[in-house]
Formats: structure tokens, sequence, C-alpha cells
């Protein structure tokens, strides 16, 4: 009788994972101008920074004039980084920056980052939780040191993030480059292959590509294809500068505006934010319909708002219908409102914007529901603007 043979098991390939453990970083500068005013608000009372984000999470700089802890009776200013938004056991690495303001980048630091940590990252709880310093810096020591400069300190803040993540990669990987569709069509509108269209501006000529603008616009599909001068070879532009239009154009082909015009108009005397490329671009995008166009001039519009540009930007924004905008200095002026209406461009918003005024007033009382700190003052201002006053006292007439 033979033996039947073992039935070898076919040979597996091994598998293999590894977990990573690594940190999401992100900075943020806290300037905190005017630091001899901020002196005597109390000890256990501080001034918050603009939120930021690092790794899904908002963070929050505190910064302690009189000191945090009772005991230390003022000695100390306090600094701490608070997380800012929910969360629970988020683990992180901090490091604080006091910066010499003398040039010689003698920076005073604390940090969790390149040293080891005995007990791993600093894990906050829950939404407030803090990790800082109550003794950050003697405070007579700091007034008279390089980090206070013109009455000034700035603080550089780094936050990561602990993220863990199992990564099952593939031993090979091929690189995939980004897109340069736009490249491809923005030769073709350099070259002007294939035009079909041409726009006349001021007596500047645009050649352009009909299916190109029809894509991109249902303003100009309308005009060249459903309306009555779709056979038209050359169209008058009227209302808009050469400069505008082209860089419209650039934006259509593109996808991308040309960041040096923009920071050159940006940067430029211009008294008036409407006076800047920007603007302009805004209005063109509003009057076409390129949403995409109109949201990145919102984002470039937005880091230029200031106490006095934010009714003039307002008032444009809610002109061409740019809501993020508008969302952002209806926001900004509320929680900078006794400044703002003391500024030139508030007065131009109450002649000429009353609808945004009264938009302005909600936004106001929505804010002193969510800050308890400093309401009475904020509920002060916005009385007088409600009964149509401003904050020296003289009666303003109310647009019927």
């Amino acid at each position: 009788m033979s033996e039947t043979p073992e039935k070898q098991n076919p040979l597996i390939s091994p598998t293999s994972s590894r977990s990573i453990n690594e940190t999401i970083n992100g900075s943020h500068r806290f300037v905190i101008q005017g630091y001899s005013l901020a002196k005597g608000m109390g000890v256990g009372k501080h001034i918050a920074s603009e939120d930021f984000t690092v790794g899904g999470y908002k963070w929050a700089i505190y910064f302690y004039p009189d000191g945090k802890n009772p005991e230390d009776n003022s000695t100390y200013v306090s600094v701490f980084i608070a997380l800012a938004s929910e969360g629970t056991d988020v683990r992180a690495l901090f490091e604080l920056t006091l910066v010499d303001q003398s040039g010689k980048g003698k920076h005073k630091v604390h940090s969790h980052f390149d040293r080891s940590l005995e007990s791993g990252p600093y894990t906050l709880k829950y939404r407030g939780s803090m990790w800082g310093y109550k003794r950050f810096y003697r405070r007579a020591m700091l007034e008279t040191s390089d980090y206070l400069k013109d009455d000034c300190l700035k603080i550089n803040c780094t936050v990561g993030v602990v993220v863990s993540a199992i990564d099952c990669s593939r031993l090979h990987s091929i690189y995939v480059p980004d897109s340069d569709i736009g490249s491809h069509f923005g030769m073709l509108l350099e070259d002007t292959e294939g035009s079909d269209v041409t726009f006349n501006v001021a007596g500047e000529k645009f050649p352009a590509h009909k299916l190109v603008l029809a894509a991109r616009s249902s303003k100009f599909r309308s005009e060249l294809f459903e309306g009555l001068g779709g056979d038209e070879q050359e169209i008058m532009v009227s209302d808009m500068e050469p400069k505008v239009f082209k860089a419209m154009l650039h934006f259509i082909y593109r996808d991308a505006l040309v960041e040096d015009e923009l920071v050159a108009s940006s940067s430029c005397s211009a008294p008036l934010v409407t006076d800047t490329l920007t603007a302009k671009l805004l209005a063109a995008a509003d009057r076409y319909d390129l949403g995409r166009l109109r949201r990145v001039c919102e984002s470039h519009l937005c880091k230029d708002v200031s106490v006095n540009s934010v009714a003039q930007t307002l008032a444009l924004a809610d002109r061409y219908h740019a809501t993020e905008l508008k969302a952002v200095c209806l926001r900004f002026a509320a929680e900078n409102l006794a400044a703002v209406m003391r500024s030139d461009g508030f007065e131009y918003l109450k002649e000429n914007c009353p609808d945004l005024q009264s938009e302005l007033l909600k936004t106001v009382a929505g804010c002193d529901e969510d800050c308890s700190s400093g309401g009475g003052k904020s509920r002060s201002v916005w009385a007088q603007l409600s009964d149509g006053g401003d904050t020296s006292g003289r009666r303003v007439r109310q647009r019927t």
C-alpha cells in the first residue's frame, strides 16, 4: 500500500505594516502693541490672540500682563497656549518664543521640540486646557530688555499635534505630476491660435476663443452662443480697464492670477480699496459670473481688511455679492466697532449703505452674546450706533 504524499501549503508572500507617530506643526505670531496700556488689567486677566488652526484643532495664545498667579503679585508676566476648540485628550508639543527685537537673535525660547520628553507629549483634556508658564518672565526685567521695543512685544508660538497612522504603502510607486492643463490653455491664449472672437476694451484688442469662454462663464456662454451678437467677430467691452480684462482672461485660461500684479496693486498709494486691481477684478468676476475668480479676489482683499479699510471693503463685498468677504468685514467691524466708527469709511457707509448699517447692528448684537469679556463697552457702542449716534456723541439723522 502506497502512502499519499502530504500537500504542501503554497508560499504566501509576507505582509507588513508600520505605525507612524508624527506631529503636524503650525506657527502663529502674536504681536502685542501698546504693552504699557495692557498693564494693570488685573491678575488672572489675559489678552488673547486670534484663533489659529493646527492639526484640525483651534489654538490661541493667552498673555497675562499682570501674571496668572495671585501669589506672584504681578512680578511676572504669564504666557499660555490654550486649546480653543472642542477636543478630548489632544496630545501636542509646544514652543513659546519671546522675540529679541534688537536683531541679535537672543530669543527666549521654551520648547518641547528637539529634546527628549520623559513623560511624552503634553495632553490637553478638553477645550480651554492650557500649557505654558505662570512665571514666563520677570516683568521688571522684561520692560528694560530688548524683547520690548516701541512698547511692542512679539511672541511666536509653534504647536505640533501628535497624529498616529498605520502605513501599508506599496514597495513601489509612480509619481504623477500636478495638472498642467492651465499652462496649455494659457499658451493657447498667448499664441492666439484658433481664436474666433476679439474683444475691444478702450481701443486695446484681446483675441480669445468662444468655447473656452463659454465653458468658464455662463455670462459669456449666453452672450456668445445664445444672444443676438453671437456671430460678431469683435465685441466692444465698456466700463472696464484693459489691464483688468487682460487679468480676467489670464484667470479664465490659466485658473490663476498674476500674483506680482496683485501685490503691486495692493501696495501702491491708492487711497481707496476700490482703486486696486483686486477690487476691479472682483467687479469683473461678478459681471461675468466667474465664481472661482470672485472667491480668489475675496481671499486677497480679506488679507488687507483694517480699521480704515473695512467699511469700503464691506460696501464693495455687498455690491459684488462677495458673501465670504462680507461676513469677514461684518465680524471685523463688529469686534472693532469703536475704532471703525471714527474712520472716514464709516461716514460713507452711513450715508450710502443704510442696509449694511442694519446688518452691522445684528452682527454686533451677536458678538455681544458670544463674548462675555468687554461686553459692557461693546453694548454701549452698539447703543450709540442703533440710535444713529457716533462715538463723539453727535446725532446722525436716520435715512428713511
